[in-house]
C-alpha cells in the first residue's frame, strides 16, 4: 500500500486558494442538465466524485464539455431523462442519491452500482419515499442498499411525499432536486420530513442553487417543503464557491499552529453550512477574520486551544477535522449528534475513534458521540485512511504537533481534493 509522511512541521502560516465546492459541484451539474439551455460553470471541483457525475451525464446522453475545468459547458436536457443505461458511481453519495430520485422520476431504465462501500450505505429511506410516489425501483443486493434497478413508471406526485430525516440530508435532497420533473403544471409537489432532520445547511444549499434554475421551494419549519411546479432554466453562468469542509484543514491549521492562514474562496458570502466551523475555533479561543470571499485564522492568545463540548450535526464534515483539533486542547472535547458519521465513506466514528488512539488520545465512542481526551502526541504514528478522503485530510494536522505522521493510501484525497498534501506543504513548516 502506498504510505506518505507528512511532517514534522510546528508552524502554518500564509493562503491557500480553495477547490471547488463538491456538494455545489455536483448538484450544480445535475442542475445544469436537467435545464432548459446551456449553462456555463466556473470554478467547479475536478476530482473524483465530479468526474463520477459527469461520466453519468455522458451515459445519459449529456455531453457535458469539460476540456477547459475553468469553464465547464452543460447543454441541458430540458427535463426528463430516457435511455437504457448502467452508471458506476463509485463512492459518490451527492452522485448516487440525487440521481436514484430523478431517474426514477424520469423514462427509461437503469442500474446504479458502486464500490463494495457504496453497496453498505443505506438508501432505504429515499426508495422507500420514491415508491410512495410509485417509482419502480428494485434492490439488485440487499433490501435497503444499493445496487439498485430503476424502471419506467407512472408517477403519482399528487399527494405528499414522505422521507426520513435522521440519517441523510441527502435524501431530502434529492426527491427536492427530482421534484419538479413529477409536478403538474399549475401545481405545488410537497415533501414531508418524517423525525428530526439533520445536516440542515446541505438542505439549504440544495433549496438555493435551484432557486438559481428557476424553481422555488417554501417551507415551512424544516418539516414540510412545497416545490414549485416551474421547470428548470439555465442561468447562463453559475461560480461555484469554495469547498468550505476542504477549507476546515487550513483553518485548524492556523489555530493549532500559529497563523494566520487565509483561505480564498468561501468567506461571509457563502451558501455552505461549514463556513460555521469557524464558530468552533472561535469557541477553542482562536483568532478568526472573515471577509465576503476569504477567511483567516490565527491562534489564540495563550498559544494553547480550549476544550469545548458541542452538538456538530450542523457540520458533520467539519467535524472530524474538529476531533483531530482536539489532540491540541487543554482538555476533553465532546463532539456530539453526529451519529450520519456511521454511514459515510467509511464509519467515521469507529475509524476516527481507532486513528486517534494511535497518536495517543485517550478516547470514549458512542453511538452518536465522540469525546476525545489529549495526551501527549506520539511519533511516527500511521495512519489507516479507510479510503475516506476526509479520514486522510484531518489526520495531517496531527504532524503540527512537531511529528512525523505517515498517512496510508493518501491518494484516496483525490475524491474531493486531488493536491491536498502539496497545499499543506506550502502553509506549513
Amino acid at each position: 500500500m502506498k504510505s506518505l509522511t507528512v511532517g514534522p512541521y510546528r508552524r502554518a502560516a500564509g493562503a491557500v486558494e480553495l477547490p471547488g465546492s463538491k456538494s455545489i459541484s455536483n448538484r450544480v451539474l445535475l442542475l445544469a442538465a436537467l435545464a432548459e439551455g446551456q449553462t456555463v460553470v466556473r470554478g467547479l471541483l475536478d476530482a473524483d466524485d465530479t468526474r463520477v457525475m459527469v461520466e453519468a451525464l455522458h451515459k445519459l446522453g449529456i455531453l457535458v464539455d469539460n476540456r477547459d475545468v475553468a469553464r465547464v459547458v452543460v447543454p441541458g436536457k430540458g427535463g426528463r431523462l430516457s435511455t437504457r443505461v448502467d452508471l458506476f458511481l463509485g463512492n459518490a453519495g451527492t452522485a448516487f442519491r440525487p440521481l436514484t430520485a430523478v431517474l426514477a422520476f424520469s423514462a427509461g431504465t437503469y442500474r446504479l452500482m458502486g464500490v463494495p462501500r457504496m453497496h453498505e450505505r443505506p438508501i432505504g429511506d429515499l426508495v422507500d419515499a420514491l415508491r410512495s410516489a410509485r417509482a419502480n425501483i428494485d434492490y439488485l443486493g440487499s433490501p435497503g442498499f444499493p445496487p439498485l434497478a430503476i424502471a419506467p413508471a407512472k408517477i403519482d406526485a399528487a399527494k405528499p411525499i414522505r422521507v426520513r430525516g435522521g440519517i441523510s440530508s441527502q435524501y431530502l435532497s434529492a426527491l427536492l432536486m427530482a421534484m419538479p420533473l413529477a409536478v403538474r403544471s399549475g401545481a405545488v409537489g410537497v415533501i414531508e420530513v418524517e423525525g428530526e432532520l439533520i445536516s440542515k445547511p446541505y438542505v439549504e444549499i440544495t433549496v438555493n442553487l435551484m432557486r438559481k434554475f428557476g424553481v422555488d421551494v417554501s417551507r415551512t419549519g424544516w418539516q414540510r417543503f412545497e416545490v414549485s411546479s416551474a421547470k428548470y432554466h439555465s442561468p447562463g453562468e453559475i461560480f461555484v464557491e469554495g469547498d468550505a469542509s476542504s477549507a476546515s484543514y487550513f483553518l485548524a491549521a492556523g489555530a493549532i499552529a500559529g497563523g494566520p492562514v487565509r483561505v480564498r474562496g468561501v468567506g461571509r458570502g457563502s451558501i455552505q453550512g461549514d463556513v460555521r466551523f469557524v464558530e468552533v475555533l472561535e469557541k477553542m479561543g482562536a483568532n478568526v477574520k472573515m471577509g465576503k470571499d476569504w477567511i483567516e485564522v490565527s491562534g489564540s492568545e495563550g498559544g494553547k486551544l480550549r476544550a469545548f463540548d458541542l452538538d456538530l450535526n450542523h457540520v458533520p464534515d467539519a467535524a472530524m477535522t474538529a476531533a483531530v483539533a482536539a489532540l491540541f486542547a487543554d482538555g476533553p472535547c465532546v463532539i456530539r449528534n453526529i451519529a450520519s458519521w456511521r454511514v459515510k465513506e467509511t464509519d467515521r466514528i469507529a475509524a476516527m475513534a481507532t486513528e486517534l488512539r494511535k497518536l495517543g488520545a485517550g478516547l470514549e465512542e458512542g453511538e452518536d458521540f465522540l469525546k476525545v481526551l489529549p495526551g501527549v502526541i506520539r511519533p511516527g504514528a500511521t495512519i489507516d485512511t479507510y479510503d475516506d478522503h476526509r479520514m486522510a485530510m484531518c489526520f495531517s494536522l496531527a504532524a503540527l504537533g512537531g511529528v512525523a505522521v505517515t498517512i496510508n493510501d493518501p491518494d484516496c484525497v483525490g475524491k474531493t481534493f486531488p493536491d491536498y498534501f502539496e497545499r499543506l506543504a506550502s502553509i506549513a513548516s
